[in-house]
């Protein structure tokens, strides 16, 4: 438009009303909350990318290793490792969601500013994490956790023992990570954080990013699974390097940090060599008096029964009507007698019957992939000797740290609920034991020999829901639990009556062994003989005879160690000793949350480590029995604090 002069210019439209007239139309009154929560969601992208970077230079610094891997496994490190990595995720928002919800309150650019010097701050500590990590990986082999931070309390030490290249190289790396994703931050992120003005409709949008926060537990925990994530949810290789690069390093050491254990033997009685000792004696080396195998290497099918106890088994001593199948089967093979549970949890029995390792009151070593990494195991050893092997369990193998235990135990297949149609998901913990049976039995048909597997069943775990119509009346806890054992006793008794048809059958030793009891009563007190008192009983077509009856004292941590020497194999298990040698001591070893029992055909002692003395002595010398079950806990931890 042109003026025709000076005047006609100054006249025109006050720059006030050509401002009204350009401005956008009022935000919606829910246009803060909206950019917030897109802000929110960039932040998260801007995490993994980051954590997505992090594995990547992993695998570089490594590359030797890496190359051996392949396509498929190389993906498979990101795509498994995610889900650590959403959870680290989530962690790291929680506190910007929750500095968040005042701020919708106040007015000022001051929420955008934290949110800038928080992830600076957490972006620093994760690099020096990463940087760490990407050395120590060399030398100790599993990923960095929260003990090297133990050494810092003596930097000049712990400085002493790194070269000049790798402190420059560590130094560059967190240099670059730090300042490389923190500009990123600056250029992408920051701006969608600012804007300080105060939030209309104040109340309904507080509660919407309260209800936000609290949803922060779902990725926190992995999902909506009973077993909350843990490292060995991302394992997913049976190569252990590519399960490594898996986890995120960042997740892994605050994880450990906040769960750690005592730094000090808590179980520290005497001088440990004399322990040591009284151990080795305890445990000696011998070769079975008895052979009762007919075969040099037979197929061997170990089946796990959940909470089976000895108060539900007639030929045990306990009742008569609930596993009529198992009474049965008990005249027709070896059955031990005097057999008990190393702990009284399911993750504390499968590293005693695979590994031959003792429970830990207080801890599970399952639960700590770099400890049980390195544990012998019976599945390698027999792997070694010509067995393909797999695991079959039913339920979420990554309960309690299951999956990282089964594949460094080195089973080549693995069988849990994700292998089933979710149609047959007709259980709390997955599917029943009749269908996981019925799977397993259809791949028996045709199979290589010699073969080792296992089967964990689950159906009589709690909450008992059972597919059958109860045998045993009331709704107590006691009849639900006896219909769901009734119902699983059923279920491995067909099995067993299926298995006797087949060719393989001639060839097999079966081991039924439960994992743990339970408390029946209020009156069972968590230490009692009665509650970890259980059943083995070994059946089969390579059995020399049945009908045997096995007097001797033990425990789950003798399985390995009888099993190999009647195949006349080696493998060291220090605290496992054999059932069918006459030269083996007679005693059994448990634990319970705060102490120890420790039984021999002649005493008992049942040791309180909380009153720092025994709740129970039976027999001619009880005091021994302390002084043998004291050493031998204290050697054991000592060994569980040294993995």
């Amino acid at each position: 438009m042109a003026y025709n002069n000076w005047n006609d210019y100054n006249n025109r439209l006050p720059y006030s009303v050509l401002f009204k007239q350009q401005e956008s139309k009022p935000q919606s009154k829910y246009g803060k909350m909206k950019r917030k929560l897109a802000a929110l969601f960039f932040y998260s992208v801007f995490w993994l990318l980051f954590f997505f970077c992090a594995r990547l230079f992993f695998l570089i610094v490594h590359h030797e290793e890496a190359a051996g891997l392949g396509f498929h496994v190389l993906s498979g490190t990101f795509s498994h490792g995610i889900r650590l990595d959403i959870s680290a995720i989530a962690y790291i928002m929680a506190i910007p969601m929750l500095v968040l919800i005042p701020a919708l309150w106040l007015q000022g650019d001051w929420f955008s500013i934290f949110v800038k010097i928080y992830t600076w701050v957490i972006l620093l500590i994760s690099s020096l994490l990463i940087a760490g990590d990407s050395t120590l990986y060399s030398y100790w082999g599993f990923r960095m956790d929260y003990t090297p931070l133990l050494y810092l309390i003596t930097p000049r030490d712990a400085a002493a023992s790194v070269t000049a290249g790798q402190m420059i190289a560590f130094c560059v790396t967190v240099i670059l990570l730090t300042i490389g994703f923190g500009l990123l931050y600056n250029k992408l992120i920051d701006r969608r954080f600012q804007g300080g003005e105060i939030q209309r409709n104040k109340i309904p949008v507080t509660l919407f990013f309260t209800i936000l926060f609290g949803s922060l537990i779902i990725p926190v925990r992995g999902g909506f699974g009973l077993a909350p994530i843990n490292a060995g949810t991302v394992y997913f290789s049976d190569v252990m390097f590519a399960n490594h690069s898996a986890i995120n390093v960042v997740w892994n050491v605050g994880s450990s940090y906040f769960n750690r254990k005592p730094s000090v033997n808590p179980y520290s009685f005497g001088d440990l060599n004399r322990s040591v000792a009284i151990r080795d004696s305890l445990a000696v080396k011998s070769a079975p008096s008895l052979k009762i195998i007919n075969t040099a290497r037979p197929n061997i099918l170990v089946i796990i029964l959940e909470s089976f106890g000895n108060l539900l088994i007639g030929p045990l001593g306990g009742d008569t009507t609930t596993t009529p199948n198992l009474n049965r089967l008990c005249d027709e093979g070896v059955l031990f007698t005097n057999f008990y549970a190393s702990g009284n949890r399911t993750d504390k029995a499968l590293p005693a019957i695979l590994a031959g390792y003792p429970a830990q009151p207080a801890v599970s070593v399952i639960k700590d992939p770099k400890k049980t990494q390195s544990m012998t195991s019976l599945v390698k050893i027999l792997n070694g000797s010509g067995y393909s092997s797999s695991f079959w369990y039913g339920g979420d193998i990554n309960f309690a740290n299951f999956h990282s235990f089964l594949i460094s135990s080195g089973f080549s297949r693995i069988i849990t609920k994700d292998n089933f149609d979710p149609a047959d998901y007709n259980s709390k913990w997955g599917v029943h034991d009749h269908v996981l049976f019925k799977a397993m039995q259809d791949s028996m048909k045709n199979l290589t020999e010699p073969f080792f597997r296992v089967v964990l069943t689950l159906s009589s775990h709690e909450p008992f829901d059972v597919p059958m119509e109860p045998v045993f009346g009331g709704n107590d806890d006691l009849a639900r639990f006896r219909n769901s054992v009734y119902y699983t006793d059923r279920t491995v008794g067909n099995f067993i009556a299926w298995a006797k048809t087949t060719g393989w059958w001639k060839n097999t030793l079966v081991v039924l062994v439960a994992d743990h009891c339970r408390r029946n009563s209020p009156d069972d007190l968590v230490y009692s003989q009665n509650i970890f008192r259980i059943p083995m009983l070994w059946l089969g077509g390579a059995l020399e005879s049945g009908g045997k009856r096995i007097e001797k004292l033990g425990s789950q941590v003798d399985i390995p160690v009888t099993l190999l020497n009647q195949l006349d194999l080696p493998g060291e298990f220090p605290f496992g000793k054999d059932l069918l040698s006459d030269k083996s001591n007679s005693f059994a070893f448990y634990v319970f949350n705060e102490g120890f029992a420790f039984i021999t055909d002649s005493s008992a002692v049942i040791y309180d480590h909380k009153l720092g003395a025994p709740v129970l002595k039976t027999g001619s010398d009880p005091d021994n029995n302390e002084r043998l079950g004291k050493a031998f806990l204290q050697v054991l931890y000592d060994d569980y604090m040294k993995r």
